[in-house]
C-alpha cells in the first residue's frame, strides 16, 4: 500500500470520526447540567475530542490533510446534525466547527514554525502549538455556536444563559483539552515516534 492510499484511509477515518463526534455532541448540547453552581452543557465534554484529532493530524501528517478532513466532513456533519438537533443548532454546529477547526490548523502551523518544530521529533516546546491553537479555536467555535445557536432561542433558559453557558463552557473545555487531551496527545506522539524509530 502506498502513501497516497494511505493519507486517503486516514482522512476518510477521520472525517466519519468527527461526523460521529459532532453529531453526538450537537444531540448532547441541548441538556444543561449544573456542576458546582456552575452551568454547562453534556456537549462540552465530548465535542475537545476533536481538536485533540486535528492536532494529531496536522502533526503527524500536515496542515493540508486537516483542511481536506474539515471540508469533506463539513456537508455530512450538517446532515447528521440535522437528524440529531435542530436546524438552527445544525447551522450553529458546522459554522462553529469549520471555522474554529480551521483557524486551529492555521495557528498549530504557525506556532510549529515560529518554534522550529519539524513535526518529526518532541522538542522543547511541543507543547506550545497544541496550547496556543487550542485556545484560539475554542474560543471562536464556542461563543460562534452558542451565538448562533441560542441568541434569542425559543427556548427560554438557553435565550437568557447562552453567553454565561458559553463563558462556562469554554474554560471547561480548556481545563478538558490541557489537562486530559494533551497527556493523551503527546503520548500518543511519543508512541507513533518510537515506532517510527523502530521500522527506520
Amino acid at each position: 500500500m502506498n502513501s497516497m492510499d494511505l493519507n486517503r484511509k486516514l482522512i476518510t477515518y477521520l472525517v466519519l470520526g468527527h461526523c460521529f463526534i459532532i453529531a453526538i455532541s450537537n444531540y448532547l448540547v441541548q441538556f444543561p447540567i449544573n456542576i458546582f453552581g456552575l452551568d454547562y452543557t453534556i456537549g462540552t465534554f465530548t465535542f475537545p475530542i476533536i481538536v485533540l484529532a486535528t492536532d494529531l493530524t496536522v502533526r503527524l501528517s500536515n496542515a493540508r490533510n486537516a483542511r481536506k478532513v474539515i471540508g469533506f466532513a463539513f456537508v455530512p456533519a450538517f446532515i447528521i446534525s440535522y437528524i440529531f438537533a435542530d436546524f438552527r443548532i445544525a447551522i450553529a454546529s458546522v459554522l462553529a466547527y469549520s471555522i474554529g477547526q480551521l483557524l486551529d490548523v492555521f495557528v498549530f502551523s504557525k506556532v510549529r514554525d515560529r518554534v522550529g518544530d519539524d513535526g518529526l521529533n518532541l522538542g522543547s516546546y511541543w507543547y506550545l502549538a497544541p496550547v496556543v491553537s487550542t485556545f484560539f479555536a475554542q474560543l471562536i467555535d464556542t461563543y460562534l455556536f452558542y451565538g448562533v445557536a441560542f441568541y434569542n432561542s425559543t427556548d427560554d433558559f438557553m435565550r437568557e444563559n447562552w453567553d454565561l453557558i458559553a463563558f462556562n463552557d469554554f474554560i471547561l473545555k480548556l481545563a478538558v483539552c490541557y489537562l486530559a487531551f494533551l497527556p493523551i496527545y503527546v503520548l500518543i506522539l511519543n508512541r507513533t515516534f518510537n515506532y517510527i524509530r523502530t521500522r527506520t
